[in-house]
């Protein structure tokens, strides 16, 4: 790195974590976010003397960097960004910089959905096995704050297509690919093909040496491998096949991992996550917790043992016989689909908000059959309106997690599953899909 550092664009998790990184390794920096930066992520780097900028972002103090870190949510296709580009500075992603800093072994899952459930059960199952392990990436503490303050032998890294997109050099030493459906095509061009190429970068790098855990039953998946030369070794999971190589499969009711003529077996039911979207994620953590080397008793108490993450299908109360789910981090049809697939009682659902170029006509025969009431959530509902009023008597709309609770609660009856799984972003009205969730977590409560 020569001397004129790095920029850092956006000041919260991953832009601080990765100043700090710079900051420890003697490396100078520059934080510029052009909204205002939150107080604790404020007084962080006043405490480490990092030099930062708010409400704006100055070109002349930026564009001499050697090296720009961009923050996953900010777009590709803002001026400054460009300016840096036509420059030919490289602009990277806080996963790809702390990458350059660690020798640990990395675990990095990514998919449209399912990847928060899969890399906290596998961060369980690595601990349950006594591993010094850290959980970052697309959750938690920063990969880069890890690698600056803390010692890891193994990281389990959730990544998102748009943290994929500024990797570069970056090696997962095991891929977890868990599927790949419409999500974020707003970033894409509104071009698919586009958004799917992102998600395979997760295998860029890799050699023979490594693995590469992918769902067989996706079709996205297997059309993009048809186009591709992969390196590493393959292991496949599937609940539609039984498989003659390594991978998982399902036996009857019976969760089969096996890698290098060792089997692990399981019912389903023994499994913490129930729903057949996890068995897949349930699949993919054991195989890869298998590929490490860990016992085969330690990763079946850990899949039976393991509590559900927060905001995802989270069993929130039981008012008057209406039971009520928060599946905030729902923020995209493919992730309301699954919802709806596993409600086994009559939904009022609430969705909506902010709207990633939603084909709702995928969730028609579902809705149809399982929904019989939709309270909208966001500023704007008319495509939920334009796509179930005729599939639903009853569309209400709401402004409000307060509003949104009262008007389900006085629509359901006993046996009625009450489901936030909104299919949509949370920015219109929510500062995140967390906030979202607490919100209507303390209005359930409040009941």
């Amino acid at each position: 790195m020569k001397k004129n550092g790095i920029a850092v664009l956006g000041a919260g998790e991953s832009g601080v974590g990765a100043a700090i990184l710079a900051k420890t390794r003697g490396i100078p920096v520059f934080v510029s976010d052009k909204g205002l930066i939150k107080t604790e992520y404020r007084n962080v780097l006043l405490h480490y003397e990092i030099d930062f900028e708010e409400g704006w972002h100055t070109a002349d103090k930026l564009l001499n960097a050697e090296v720009v870190v961009k923050s996953p949510g900010i777009p590709d296709n803002i001026p400054i960004i460009e300016a840096f580009r036509k420059k030919g500075t490289p602009v990277i992603s806080e996963i790809e910089f702390a990458g350059s800093f660690t020798g640990s072994y990395k675990i990095c899952i990514t998919g449209s959905n399912g990847k928060t459930t899969t890399s906290s059960l596998l961060w369980h199952i690595l601990k349950g096995g006594g591993l010094n392990a850290g959980l970052a990436g697309n959750i938690g503490k920063s990969f880069a704050l890890q690698v600056a303050l803390e010692k890891h032998d193994y990281y389990v890294l959730e990544i998102s297509s748009f943290q994929l997109d500024g990797m570069f050099s970056f090696k997962a030493d095991i891929a977890i690919l868990l599927n790949i459906t419409p999500d974020h095509l707003d970033r894409y061009n509104n071009d698919f093909n586009q958004y799917a190429g992102s998600k395979f970068r997760i295998l860029q790098n890799q050699t023979n040496a490594d693995a590469f855990v992918y769902c067989a039953d996706d079709p996205a998946i297997i059309s993009e491998l048809a186009k591709r030369q992969v390196l590493a070794k393959r292991y496949p999971f599937t609940i539609s096949d039984r498989l003659q190589q390594d991978g998982a499969y399902l036996d009857n009711n019976e969760l089969v991992i096996q890698t290098n003529e060792n089997q692990i077996r399981m019912t389903i039911e023994q499994l913490a996550l129930q729903g057949r979207h996890n068995i897949y994620n349930s699949m993919a953590a054991s195989i890869s917790a298998k590929l490490i080397g860990l016992r085969k008793e330690t990763i079946k108490r850990c899949l039976e043992d393991f509590e559900n993450v927060e905001h995802r299908l989270e069993f929130v109360a039981n008012v008057h016989g209406i039971e009520f789910i928060n599946d905030s981090k729902a923020t995209n049809i493919n992730s309301t689909w699954w919802a709806l697939e596993s409600a086994n009682k009559p939904v009022i659902w609430i969705a909506g908000g902010i709207d990633k170029g939603n084909d709702y006509s995928l969730l028609g025969d579902l809705v149809k059959k399982k929904v019989k009431a939709i309270v909208c959530l966001g500023l704007d509902n008319s495509r939920i309106f334009e796509a179930f009023s005729d599939a639903v008597e009853t569309i209400i709309e709401t402004h409000s997690a307060g509003d949104a609770v009262k008007v389900a609660y006085s629509l359901g009856e006993p046996g009625d599953l009450v489901l936030l799984s909104p299919a949509c972003a949370s920015f219109d009205l929510f500062e995140n899909y967390e906030d979202r969730g607490k919100q209507f977590k303390q209005h359930v409560k409040q009941l």
